[in-house]
């Protein structure tokens, strides 16, 4: 077989090469983007280096480019099979008997793994990372009693039951899934459901059914504002509801998601979200895979019948009409309109379908 021969090797690393190169790329960019966004917004913060904002923006980096991968994929994927059929590599692989599925086996298998590794790894590792980025910019943004809206912000609200009464909680930032929040506003009320009292917090914390503000300032009506350091709102939920309820899918590692997943059916919540972020890491392989048929689609036939630059530019815009199937796709599975394994699947599935049709049409039609 070609994939494990000498010829299938060099092939596969070229694709390799072709993709981390995209990859880097796109790294870069966002790196660059974010970390001079960051600079801007933060020179005049307290304790603000530019250790830090590059530091924080090197650790988001990943989980952003997360959402560029397949265009990686594909992007590589045509620069490989360009120099491939720019060196007449293709041709003498054509002249010694070898089909096109042959010589794509290779770029298929090493998306697909691709598509693993960023699934089983990669991912967990940026949610970590962006976790430990989120805390970075929280001190930089967040830690001053003074409540402001500058800076990357995460809003979250809560509704809450608790031995005290009804409280509403909003935070400008969810930090550890939910369970920590950063520069918070509380409303409580009695027993009677008659507002109490406003608290505002420069941080809370959960633990035990307790939520514990601090550094932060009671307002009553008809009274002056009271400081505090440590205030507690007792609740009924959960830590598993909190996290249900405040964690963004995109945040929950790839290992982690079925828990949350069984947890919110468990307790009566809607979790498409959760499983619509599951079935698309799954779908991420075959993803992967349909965006090396894409490029193959456009490239392989460049050098014998000339238009690079619209052909290109047709890989390009089947990327672009795929992302935005997937967005609407994702848009009605985070709702429950559709299915969220079928809004996740369809894409990729489709995508294979479509490229692998126009390929043995172009190939052996």
């Amino acid at each position: 077989m070609i994939l494990f021969s000498t010829l299938g090797r060099y092939i596969a690393g070229r694709f390799v090469k072709g993709i981390l190169v995209a990859f880097l790329f796109f790294f870069a960019i966002v790196y660059l983007g974010d970390f001079l966004e960051l600079f801007r917004r933060s020179t005049e913060r307290q304790g603000f280096t530019p250790a830090t904002a590059a530091l924080a923006s090197l650790l988001r980096a990943p989980s952003i480019v997360e959402l560029m991968l397949p265009f990686a994929v594909l992007a590589g994927s045509i620069w490989a099979f360009l120099s491939l059929s720019r060196k007449l590599e293709l041709v003498v692989a054509r002249a010694a008997g070898i089909s096109v599925w042959q010589f794509t086996a290779p770029a298929l298998t090493v998306a697909f793994v691709f598509g693993l590794v960023t699934m089983g790894v990669y991912n967990p590792l940026g949610a970590y990372l962006k976790d430990r980025a989120d805390e970075l910019t929280a001190n930089m943004f967040y830690r001053e009693t003074r409540f402001s809206t500058d800076g990357a912000s995460t809003q979250a609200w809560l509704s809450q039951d608790g031995a005290d009464g009804e409280s509403i909680m909003h935070a400008q930032q969810s930090l550890e899934q939910g369970a920590r929040l950063m520069q918070v506003t509380a409303m409580t009320f009695d027993q009677k459901g008659q507002f109490h009292e406003r608290i505002e917090a420069a941080e809370a914390d959960y633990a035990n059914g307790v939520w514990t503000l601090r550094n932060g300032s009671i307002h009553a009506a008809k009274l002056a504002p009271k400081p505090f350091d440590v205030y507690t709102i007792a609740t009924y939920l959960t830590i598993d509801q909190i996290r249900n309820t405040l964690a963004e899918p995109e945040s929950v590692p790839f290992w982690q998601l079925r828990n949350y997943i069984d947890t919110a059916q468990n307790a009566g919540l809607p979790a498409y979200a959760y499983e619509l972020q599951y079935q698309l890491l799954l779908a991420r392989p075959l993803l992967f895979a349909a965006m090396v048929l894409i490029a193959a689609t456009v490239s392989l036939r460049v050098f014998r019948f000339g238009n690079i630059g619209r052909l290109i530019l047709g890989g390009a815009v089947a990327g672009f009409v795929l992302y935005v199937a997937g967005e609407l796709a994702r848009g009605l599975g985070s709702v429950g309109i559709v299915p969220p394994t079928l809004a996740a699947w369809s894409p990729a599935v489709v995508a294979s379908l479509i490229g692998f049709t126009i390929l043995l049409y172009q190939e052996d039609g």
